[in-house]
C-alpha cells in the first residue's frame, strides 16, 4: 500500500506557490485528493505509518520551513450551491471568491472577506475576520472529518473568539460550510468592497508576498503601532522586511525563507516584550 492510491502525487515537490509569503518549500510528497473516502483512508494510513502530514488550503496564514519532511495534503473540495440565503461551499474554495460570488447573487454579509485570500475551511478553522466583522456570524453549520467519521458540526457546537476557535484543539479536517447571509444590493455591496480596497491598498503592502497581519492587535493597542514606535519599520532578516507601510506586515523583499521570517517575528517579540513588557501572539501559524 502507497499514498499513490489515494490522489495525484509528486515527489519533493516546493510548496512556493502553495504559501502566500511565496518561501520556497520543499515537502517529501504534494498529494492532491479530491474524494473524501480516499481522504480518509489517507489519513488513516499516514496515521498507521506515524508520518507527519500538513493539511494545506492556499497557506495565507503560514509560515513554512525550507524543508517539510513529511508529506502535504491539499483538499480539493470546490463545491458550490447557493440557495436563497444559504451558501453550501466546499472547504477549497476561497473566500474572497465566494464574497464576490454571493454579491452576484444580491447576498450582503461576506463584503469584509473581499481581500482575504484564503480558503473557507481555513477562514472557520481560525475565525478570519476584518472590519469587526468575522466568518462565525454566517455559519449555520459545517461538516467535518473526525476519527474516521464524518460528523455536522451546528454553529452552538463550536466556541469562536477573536482569530481562535475550539476546532484548532481537535484532529479534524473541514470538508464544507454552510452560510447564511442576508438579501442585499449588488451595487451597494460592490461599493464597499471598492472603497476597502482603496483602503487596503493605501495602507497595506499588497505588492509584496505576505501573509497579512503577523501578531494579533492586544486589548486595546494596535500591534503595528508598538512595532512602529519601536523604530523597526524597514528592518530586514534576509530577504523578509518589516514593511515600510504597515509594521505588522513583514514581506518577502526578495528570497526570504520561512526561517528569516520567524526571526523576524522573534525580534519583535523580544523588543515589544522589553519595551512594553507586552506579549505579542501570532495571527500566523509557524510550520515545523
Amino acid at each position: 500500500m502507497s499514498i499513490e492510491e489515494y490522489g495525484k502525487v509528486t515527489k519533493d515537490f516546493d510548496l512556493v506557490n502553495n504559501n502566500t509569503y511565496k518561501v520556497h518549500s520543499i515537502c517529501n510528497y504534494y498529494i492532491e485528493v479530491s474524494d473524501v473516502i480516499k481522504l480518509t483512508k489517507l489519513i488513516n494510513y499516514l496515521k498507521k505509518e506515524n508520518t507527519k502530514y500538513l493539511i494545506i488550503g492556499n497557506g495565507s496564514n503560514i509560515i513554512l520551513p525550507s524543508q517539510y519532511n513529511g508529506i502535504v495534503i491539499k483538499p480539493l473540495f470546490y463545491d458550490l450551491e447557493i440557495d436563497g440565503e444559504y451558501l453550501t461551499v466546499g472547504s477549497s474554495y476561497m473566500i474572497n471568491k465566494l464574497a464576490m460570488e454571493s454579491i452576484e447573487h444580491n447576498l450582503t454579509g461576506l463584503e469584509w472577506a473581499s481581500g482575504i485570500p484564503g480558503t473557507i475551511g481555513a477562514s472557520i478553522y481560525g475565525n478570519a475576520g476584518a472590519y469587526k466583522d468575522e466568518i462565525s456570524n454566517y455559519i449555520e453549520e459545517i461538516e467535518v472529518l473526525e476519527n474516521d467519521k464524518v460528523k455536522i458540526l451546528k454553529k452552538n457546537d463550536i466556541f469562536f473568539s477573536y482569530r481562535e476557535t475550539s476546532l484548532q484543539k481537535k484532529d479534524l479536517i473541514i470538508l464544507k460550510a454552510k452560510l447564511k447571509l442576508s438579501k442585499g444590493n449588488k451595487e451597494e455591496s460592490l461599493a464597499i468592497v471598492k472603497d476597502r480596497l482603496e483602503r487596503r491598498t493605501a495602507s497595506q503592502p499588497l505588492n509584496y508576498p505576505s501573509a497579512g497581519s503577523v501578531f494579533r492587535n492586544p486589548e486595546g493597542l494596535f500591534a503595528g503601532k508598538l512595532i512602529e514606535d519601536l523604530g523597526l519599520k524597514g528592518k530586514q532578516i534576509g530577504g523578509a522586511q518589516i514593511s515600510e507601510k504597515h509594521a505588522n506586515f513583514i514581506i518577502n523583499i526578495g528570497n526570504a525563507t520561512g526561517e528569516d521570517i520567524v526571526n523576524l517575528i522573534k525580534l519583535i517579540i523580544t523588543e515589544v516584550k522589553k519595551e512594553y513588557n507586552i506579549d505579542l501572539f501570532l495571527e500566523q501559524k509557524i510550520i515545523n
